[in-house]
């Protein structure tokens, strides 16, 4: 038996839309869905693939992905979303690593590989466009496979890389189990029903916009409008259709600058929820003001899926990231491990243990150890706390703890200091290395437009509000903060610009 499959693919034989367009395109049906699903499994068969192989994906976001996605479930093949905006060094990485037997990627990687990798162990396929390319070559020949592979709860699903910003990047070995509990999870959490129309402009290469939002759509029945990427004037179109969207906080702060972006074109709306990266306080007031949706911001990672979130009935708290899920144990430990029962409001270490937390990573076994507990807690590297009605805050990551003078200082505390200033968009704090503190603090800020900020009246403010240590040495302005594709300030890249401030 092969439970995901069964839950996820193979229970909406029916002529119902799963995925709907904004451009002039058909739509797509579940039964539909499904044959391709099951003629795509058996292209793989043919191409000869087996259960526990690795196939990678990259192209650009459409069905297609999702359809290898279910045919590798199908045949119990591991499935390897990359991102799209990896180069060919990066590429190659990830398919010498996972040992990679089918790559289904665009024209241009394809050309790079045939230049570069002239000893690849791997086959090519490529999909240029919607049903362009090698991967459907013969295609309308075939005849949809009905085998589907026997999979345990505890075989691999699915690899994601991590981004690799600390070192080598890892492939997180996500369970049958771990892909289903949570989708099972939050489905019922969040109250989705075969009703819904969920807007989809995430990218669908991340835990987001493929394992949080895709999944929870299979397994409930509901329809996804489907975009391309976010884009302000989509959205606004999408939304009088929809009842539920997904985002980062990049998607609303975006909206809440148009005009368009009312209460009245959000009427049919039930749920916004955001992810992915920190949402700040006063984004979530401000839409609260412009639409009357409290947002749901919920918390998750590479390694666990979802782990946290605020409450679809009852108390949304701004900043924080809300209640464990069920099923999934969160607690807070101190920097050095020693202490396993901080008190609440007590800053320490998040660890995770429950059915959503991942196998290991992929080839490491020594790294898997050194990441998890005795008793199978995982060391997650966020710092929080819990309040006393069991709310987790985040602070940041222990590697983005800034340790000057001997003071450990958590730049959350900062940042949230100055983003309560009326003319700063957004700021970054980072510590970098100094002659006479081991780290000294700076603040990096974003100036709303038109704005001018004084940085001796910000300090005076900041030292009106946090410790003197926790003052930042240095403040710089920049047009935009460094990010990922999902929203979060890499604030590695930060720590590289300016590692050498401190020593000119």
């Amino acid at each position: 038996m092969n439970i995901l499959f069964d839950r996820l693919f193979d229970t909406q034989k029916n002529k119902k839309v799963f995925i709907k367009y904004l451009e002039n395109k058909e739509s797509l049906t579940y039964d539909r869905f499904l044959q391709e699903i099951k003629t795509s499994a058996r292209y793989l068969q043919e191409l000869g693939l087996k259960c526990e192989d690795r196939l990678a994906v990259q192209i650009s976001k459409s069905h297609h992905v999702l359809t290898i996605y279910g045919a590798c479930v199908q045949l119990g093949i591991i499935f390897i979303p990359l991102n799209t905006s990896y180069t060919h060094s990066e590429v190659d990485y990830f398919l010498t690593d996972s040992q990679c037997k089918l790559f289904v990627c665009q024209p241009e990687m394809e050309k790079e590989i045939i230049q570069n990798d002239k000893e690849r162990k791997f086959t090519t396929k490529t999909i240029a466009s919607d049903y362009e390319g090698s991967f459907f070559e013969n295609m309308e020949k075939l005849t949809p496979l009905d085998f589907v592979e026997k999979r345990r709860e505890n075989d691999i699903g699915a690899i994601l890389y991590t981004s690799g910003t600390t070192g080598r990047s890892k492939g997180a070995m996500l369970t049958h189990k771990n892909l289903l509990s949570n989708a099972e999870t939050l489905s019922k959490s969040w109250r989705f029903t075969e009703e819904d129309v969920l807007l989809h402009a995430l990218p669908i290469y991340h835990t987001h916009g493929l394992f949080v939002a895709t999944n929870i759509a299979l397994i409930t029945g509901c329809q996804m409008i489907f975009l391309k990427n976010f884009n302000s004037e989509e959205v606004i179109k999408a939304l009088p259709d929809s009842t539920v969207m997904m985002g980062v906080p990049t998607f609303y702060t975006r909206l809440l600058k148009e005009k368009q972006f009312t209460k009245n074109l959000v009427g049919e709306m039930r749920l916004f929820i955001s992810g992915s990266a920190p949402l700040l306080s006063e984004t979530h007031q401000e839409f609260e003001r412009v639409t009357g949706h409290q947002i749901l911001e919920r918390y998750g990672m590479t390694e666990t899926n979802m782990i946290t979130s605020n409450p679809y009935d009852g108390d949304r708290r701004a900043g924080t990231v809300g209640l464990a899920l069920s099923e999934v144990n969160v607690r807070i430990v101190s920097l050095d491990g020693n202490n396993l029962f901080l008190k609440p409001n007590e800053i320490g270490v998040i660890e995770v243990k429950g059915p959503n937390v991942f196998a290991g990573y992929w080839q490491m076994p020594e790294k898997t150890k050194e990441e998890f507990r005795n008793d199978g807690f995982f060391i997650t590297g966020d710092m929080g706390y819990l309040d006393e009605n069991n709310y987790l805050t985040i602070v940041g990551r222990n590697k983005d703890l800034i340790i000057t003078g001997g003071l450990n200082v958590y730049p959350k505390e900062i940042e949230s200091t100055i983003d309560q200033i009326q003319e700063i968009e957004e700021s970054a704090v980072i510590g970098v290395e100094h002659p006479d503190f081991g780290e000294g603090i700076i603040a990096v800020i974003i100036e709303k437009k038109d704005e001018n900020v004084n940085n001796s009246e910000l300090i005076k403010h900041l030292k009106l509000n946090l410790a003197s240590f926790k003052i930042p040495k240095k403040i710089i302005k920049k047009n935009n903060l460094p990010r990922n594709s999902m929203g979060k300030v890499q604030k590695n890249l930060l720590r590289d610009e300016f590692k050498y401030i401190f020593k000119r």
